[in-house]
């Protein structure tokens, strides 16, 4: 008999929903438990398996802190503005909002479908305006904290998008959303002054219960560099060019200056350089490569001396060349940099192409036979500074420079200002006001939310001015200060300021007067399991940590980290392919769950590889859980059949065989949940399944488990079994004449005295895939497991004539053959 998941499926889902089962009572909770996943932009394709991957990894362990006593919050929401959404509607000819609608209504409707316990009555979505209206509140309080600044910057420009980005949304020089590669724009924008807070990002990761990827990512992105600021005069001028260097100590072979050659500088120089032409047809030939083509050719060395102008080395007084070049940025540093060939690749051959003066200032070993010396070593004509090693020398030329004023100590960073405004249409508006008269004010607290019209073209122009600007209704308006006439802004926020803060709005939904209530944030807050994709990591996660360290100091909040542990996800690939519509490979969950239901389909994902690595979807393995699955549905049903015959746990020898495999599991699948080991967790119930299974006696005799656990125990085996497949479990357990509902039971307890057995259970595997389970002295080595295995049917079969050409032995564990 087939396991009726579909019926079961409707039948749980309402009554899930009317009991309010996963609600808990935000100001009564005893044991708050935030449990959180990234909320998901609801594409109109609808969910698809990564998502459900994500989602069902997360709801595991949120069900088994459940089972463990807490009061488990796990709130559901969509991250529908930002040009993912409206890029879509766009290309179906619809009204971004009316496209909003469709999508909102498919992918809760999906969510619902793959079993989460979701807290639906607070479920949320950053496009409605009692949303928006926070994000806008946001953005004022941030503007009076003096953490909103606007100005002209050369600023990252998508073409095809038609919108400024952040930095962190430019990947390897291209748009992170389309891939086209990213230009510079110089125009006037909004920005939040992340950079007030670089060290303090920075000095709070170590302590953070982060998966290590994220913190590494965030550290390389802030990017904290210490050295020093120095000037070097420009001849015979009162300008002076300013360098940021980690290596003040080799200051005496700087033997030329190179600035960008989109650095202000040279624009003041032209009518002392002698070459003009020259300069300026390599800055419009420079124009025509992105950054990223700069950065990615480092075989081509070009650039243009500015004849006429000289630079003066402060250490030694001697005149340098000034070049440009396109190898220097003006986005990063200072967008100059002092070229000291003898301790710089790129220097060195930049300098060997123009035949510049090479010095060195480290001494290398005498064997030493390279060209630039990166590594430490005694300082070499380098005057006062001799036989210094790299730290003594930098200590010494940074005070002398500074004595001098010719420099100081500075700490820089990679992380610059959160560029986010916007040129698109569906966001929420900028709540800023311009008046000739007072400047930039924000807009009154009680018009919020400045509600986004619904523009009939609502395309980007690519101008530089957001589709808004093209509706006087919405942009004229009057000064909140003078009354006078004035102009709203028209660009739109950057989707990633919806949302660095919506974990703190699912708690407070129900309040309509206060973003946040501080009772109810003080009782949740920080959240407590934040799981979510290592994409996000110098984005939303960045981000989150900004703004609750601005909250802080606004007195908004007591804390400055808005998440207790996070922990990042694998991607899921299907069959060695990483999945895209191009390809037509992307995996839909909802034919799946029609086929299979949502309890096959969430087990499935969680088995095909570590949660937190990832694994390969194969349309064949879904079969085997499926299998799995009906097998536990038919044991139960037919223990009934046999539970006069053998009455529970009656069998001494069976239940002495059984019960260490029992409380192993116990200690295992919680363990295993506890670290999202998941895949190894369900190995383990397959395990204990299997000896459950057996015949006791003959072939024809009832399952072995029958006769060696008692219904406390069987209903122990639903609750290890329940996270991961929470529908049959629940329906199960009903059978079992249990009391509603197995989510709320308490987790399983092992006693340790039934953990010894010289004995275990190991899986056997051919190309990962299972094909049983044999049990083996404790001590088995690989050579005796290896003959064991072999010899079993369903591995002669599997293995067929086919040459093994490799055997993995895990001692205590498994063993898996991995053919051709």
């Amino acid at each position: 008999m087939r396991y009726p998941f579909s019926k079961t499926e409707k039948k749980w889902t309402k009554k899930w929903l009317d009991t309010r089962i996963y609600e808990p009572d935000l100001d009564k909770a005893k044991k708050p438990f935030y449990n959180l996943m990234m909320f998901p932009y609801p594409s109109a394709e609808g969910m698809h398996v990564g998502n459900a991957y994500a989602f069902t990894g997360s709801d595991i362990y949120g069900r088994y802190k459940r089972m463990q006593g807490h009061d488990v919050f796990e709130p559901i929401g969509l991250d529908g503005f930002g040009i993912h959404s409206e890029n879509y509607a766009l290309k179906m000819n619809t009204h971004p909002a009316e496209q909003a609608e469709v999508s909102e209504k498919r992918f809760f409707k999906q969510l619902q479908e793959i079993g989460n316990g979701f807290a639906w009555e607070e479920r949320l979505a950053t496009f409605h305006p009692d949303y928006y209206k926070w994000t806008q509140w946001i953005f004022i309080q941030m503007w009076k904290q003096g953490l909103v600044e606007r100005k002209k910057s050369s600023v990252n420009w998508c073409p095809s998008c038609k919108t400024v980005l952040a930095d962190e949304q430019v990947v390897s020089g291209r748009c992170e959303r389309c891939s086209t590669d990213v230009t510079k724009k110089e125009l006037e924008q909004w920005f939040f002054k992340i950079t007030d807070y670089a060290e303090k990002l920075l000095g709070n990761l170590e302590k953070l219960d982060w998966s290590e990827n994220i913190k590494i990512a965030q550290n390389n992105w802030i990017g904290k560099s210490e050295g020093a600021l120095v000037q070097f005069p420009i001849t015979e001028l009162e300008e002076k060019i300013e360098i940021f260097t980690t290596r003040p100590d080799t200051i005496f072979g700087a033997t030329y200056m190179v600035l960008a050659p989109e650095h202000p500088l040279v624009q003041k120089l032209e009518n002392k350089i002698s070459n003009k032409k020259a300069v300026e047809d390599y800055i419009t030939k420079t124009k025509s490569k992105t950054e990223n083509e700069r950065i990615a050719d480092i075989k081509s060395k070009t650039g243009v001396e500015l004849k006429g102008v000289r630079a003066l080395n402060p250490v030694n007084q001697k005149e340098i060349p000034i070049w440009i070049a396109d190898y220097v940025l003006a986005s990063y540093g200072t967008g100059a940099i002092m070229a000291v060939p003898g301790q710089d690749e790129r220097d060195w051959e930049f300098a060997e192409e123009f035949k510049l003066p090479i010095v060195r200032t480290v001494e290398p070993p005498k064997n030493f036979k390279g060209n630039a010396y990166l590594e430490d070593g005694p300082a070499i004509n380098s005057d006062f500074l001799d036989g210094l090693d790299i730290n003594g020398a930098k200590v010494k030329i940074i005070k002398w420079l500074k004595d001098k004023n010719y420099g100081e100590s500075k700490v820089n960073y990679h992380l610059r200002d959160w560029l986010i405004s916007r040129q698109r249409y569906w966001g929420a508006p900028i709540p800023m006001i311009y008046c000739k008269k007072c400047d930039w004010q924000p807009a009154p607290l009680k018009d919020l939310p400045i509600l986004l019209p619904k523009l009939k073209d609502f395309r980007p122009k690519g101008t530089g001015e957001a589709p808004l600007a093209s509706s006087s209704a919405f942009y004229k308006t009057k000064c909140p200060k003078c009354k006078g006439p004035a102009r709203r802004e028209t660009d739109v926020s950057d989707t990633f300021l919806d949302s660095s803060w919506y974990f703190y709005r699912y708690i407070n939904m129900d309040k309509k007067k206060e973003a946040f209530n501080k009772v109810r944030v003080k009782k949740w807050l920080p959240v407590d399991m934040y799981i979510g994709g290592a994409e996000h990591a110098v984005l939303h996660l960045l981000y989150s940590r900004f703004l609750a360290m601005a909250f802080k100091d606004m007195g908004l909040i007591d804390f400055e980290e808005p998440f207790t542990a996070l922990r990042s996800h694998g991607m899921i690939i299907k069959e060695g392919a990483k999945m895209s519509k191009s390809k037509g490979n992307v995996v839909v969950p909802d034919e799946y769950i029609r086929k299979f239901g949502a309890d096959t389909l969430r087990m499935y994902l969680m088995f095909i590889g570590p949660f937190q690595e990832g694994g390969d979807w194969r349309d064949g393995g879904i079969t085997g859980i499926d299998r799995f699955l009906n097998r536990i549905w038919n044991y139960f049903e037919s223990r009934e059949e046999f539970s006069k015959k053998y009455p529970s746990a009656s069998n001494s020898s069976a239940r002495e065989e059984i019960l260490p495999i029992f409380h192993q599991t116990i200690k295992k699948v919680g363990e295993d949940i506890e670290d999202l080991k998941y895949n190894t967790a369900i190995s383990q119930l397959m395990i204990l399944f299997n000896k459950m299974e057996e015949p006791l006696g003959d072939r024809k005799g009832p399952a072995k488990g029958f006769a060696a656990l008692n219904s406390e125990e069987h209903g122990d085996f639903l609750k290890l079994l329940a996270p991961f497949t929470p529908f049959i479990t629940e329906e199960l357990w009903e059978k079992l004449g249990n009391k509603y509902s197995v989510h709320q039971q308490e987790w399983p307890e092992y006693k340790d005295k039934n953990l010894i057995t010289d004995e275990i259970s190991l899986i056997i595997q051919v190309n990962g895939k299972l094909r049983g389970t044999i049990q083996v002295a404790r001590e088995v080595n690989e050579k005796e497991a290896t003959e064991i295995a072999r010899g079993i049917d369903s591995v002669k079969t599997a293995l067929g004539k086919k040459k093994v050409k490799k055997t993995i032995f895990v001692s205590g564990r498994l063993i898996n053959f991995v053919i051709n």
